[in-house]
């Protein structure tokens, strides 16, 4: 079974922002969709037409994946740039206003929003998420729930989303905060066995609360369309070596828990309300947090539990020849996030004399020029 190749794919959100004001687009933003359209046929649209998202194909190969992002993030930024707009990679947008967001055109997207209402116009938000296939596809409930423990560190990896509407909102990761407005997300459920999960899929389905399992908008969730378990916690990450190192210790946590069946089992509503906790902590201090681990029931410091973690997967890492990609969060969690440096740049500019909107320019300025410069 750990012959398997545990093959991933990385999807990433961006944001579009005029390159002028760098807030919301002051015209349509539907001749670049045409034209990226054209030009790169994996990318797609999201909620809002202000968003792009794109797509690596399948693979066992994290060089290609670099190649594959990084073609799609310079020629995106390119296209933008003959739109008079300007692309970047994080959670939340520091200056966009939500209600001078358009929706996406089309029945699903316009479904979401009869369903949730002005939940659904309030998330101007972009995400990443990694699909790891898995050597049984029964089996994801129970990986689902081994794995729950482990999202908090790897959404602290990710944090990008510390403004929110012009304003600094106190917070290393608001975009939780954002999406959590929008109902079944957050941490998935505890599900004793693959029987329950279908059984509560069939009752929602039933009753028309969803059309089918791609409205459980949870932060981990299996597949629909994919032999995947789907990583879906973490923030869009402007640096995608960033983003490569979560996908990288993700798809080496699928693989350990699948050779570790004795790993996080049996836990409860005990572990679930932890996890709770844990992504609590790192949505407000990111990688200074203490994550509380409940074997020792006793708090540490986040370098300590990735240290914890790493040596883990240390195995794994080797096995799928993604140790360099996994070795990186470590440099993220001396060096600090996307929020982090998000934050250095806001306050040096009101340091220097700038006001709250010409700091948060700048701001936009770094995301951009950090999303182009993957």
């Amino acid at each position: 079974m750990t012959a398997h190749s545990y093959r991933f794919g990385i999807e990433e959100e961006y944001f579009l922002a005029d390159a002028e004001t760098r807030g919301t687009p002051r015209r349509s933003v539907k001749p670049f969709h045409d034209q990226a359209g054209a030009e790169l046929p994996e990318i797609g649209r999201e909620m809002l037409q202000c968003q792009v998202e794109v797509c690596t194909p399948p693979s066992t190969d994290f060089a290609q994946a670099r190649d594959s992002l990084t073609r799609q993030r310079r020629a995106l930024a390119e296209i933008a740039r003959v739109h008079e707009l300007v692309l970047f990679a994080a959670g939340t947008h520091p200056i966009a206003d939500w209600s001078r967001q358009l929706p996406t055109k089309g029945e699903r997207y316009r479904g979401i929003l009869r369903d949730v209402g002005l939940a659904g116009r309030r998330s101007l938000i972009c995400g990443m998420h990694v699909h790891v296939e898995v050597p049984d596809p029964d089996a994801r409930v129970d990986l689902m729930n081994r794995l729950l423990p482990f999202q908090p560190l790897l959404f602290a990896l990710s944090a990008s989303s510390p403004f929110w509407q012009g304003k600094p909102t106190g917070l290393i990761a608001y975009r939780l905060s954002a999406f959590g407005e929008l109902p079944r997300t957050g941490l998935p459920e505890l599900f004793r066995t693959p029987e329950d999960y279908e059984r509560y899929l069939r009752i929602m389905t039933k009753a028309g609360s969803i059309q089918d399992a791609s409205y459980l908008w949870w932060s981990l969730r299996p597949s629909m369309r994919f032999p995947t378990l789907e990583l879906r916690i973490a923030d869009s990450c402007t640096r995608l070596e960033d983003a490569l190192a979560i996908a990288a210790l993700y798809r080496c946590l699928v693989r350990l828990a699948v050779r570790r069946p004795d790993l996080h089992a049996g836990l409860d509503g005990v572990s679930r309300a932890l996890a709770e906790e844990n992504l609590w902590r790192t949505q407000r201090s990111g990688i200074e947090a203490e994550l509380i681990d409940e074997a020792s029931e006793a708090a540490l410091p986040y370098a300590d539990a990735l240290d914890r973690v790493l040596a883990l997967v240390e195995e794994d890492a080797d096995a799928l020849g993604c140790g360099a990609e996994v070795e990186h969060a470590r440099l993220i969690a001396r060096e600090g996030t996307s929020a982090d440096r998000q934050i250095a740049v806001f306050e040096a500019g009101r340091e220097a004399g700038l006001s709250n909107r010409q700091a948060l320019d700048r701001v936009v300025d770094w995301l951009a020029e950090t999303t182009r410069g993957a």
